[in-house]
């Protein structure tokens, strides 16, 4: 590439919607420690990529002593569920406030999750980075809404 064509494509990256230079994979996640949120949604963005929320937790988060009993849907994608639920925990950072990756718009048209409200009470079982580091950020695997739960890495089996 030439030096103006590099000069023109860094001048046009600030106009590059946010949401596309944020967005990314499964693998900044750590996905062998599996955290259970619960709380109440106060700002939701339905769009693609991938549906969006800010999840207010309690002050004093408890994880469910039935957790690991709850029936879990089947979906396209070999998750072990089971697993999952019986390894979740608390998260050990202290933030109230958490961004959740929920999935495109398209799976959760499958699963036929209605769109999410400000004030909706759910929970999530998902990853968060390797050691909690960075922003308050969970990417949802389980999703529970309006006692219904749905698998977000893939559609329904």
């Amino acid at each position: 590439m030439d030096r103006r064509a590099l000069l023109a494509a860094l001048a046009a990256a600030p106009w590059i919607p946010l949401t596309a230079r944020a967005h990314h994979g499964w693998s900044s996640f750590d996905q062998d420690r599996p955290l259970y949120l619960e709380g109440r949604a106060l700002k939701v963005s339905w769009r693609n990529p991938h549906a969006e929320l800010d999840l207010e937790l309690p002050e004093r988060p408890v994880l469910p002593a039935d957790l690991a009993q709850r029936t879990l849907p089947a979906q396209t994608t070999a998750v072990d569920g089971a697993s999952l639920l019986a390894k979740a925990q608390l998260p050990t950072r202290r933030d109230r406030r958490w961004e959740v990756e929920l999935a495109p718009l398209t799976r959760l048209e499958s699963w036929r999750v209605a769109e999410i409200k400000p004030g909706t009470a759910l929970s999530v079982i998902g990853f968060a980075a390797p050691g909690e580091q960075g922003a308050a950020v969970l990417r949802a695997e389980y999703l529970f809404v309006d006692g219904k739960a749905y698998g977000l890495r893939s559609s329904p089996a």
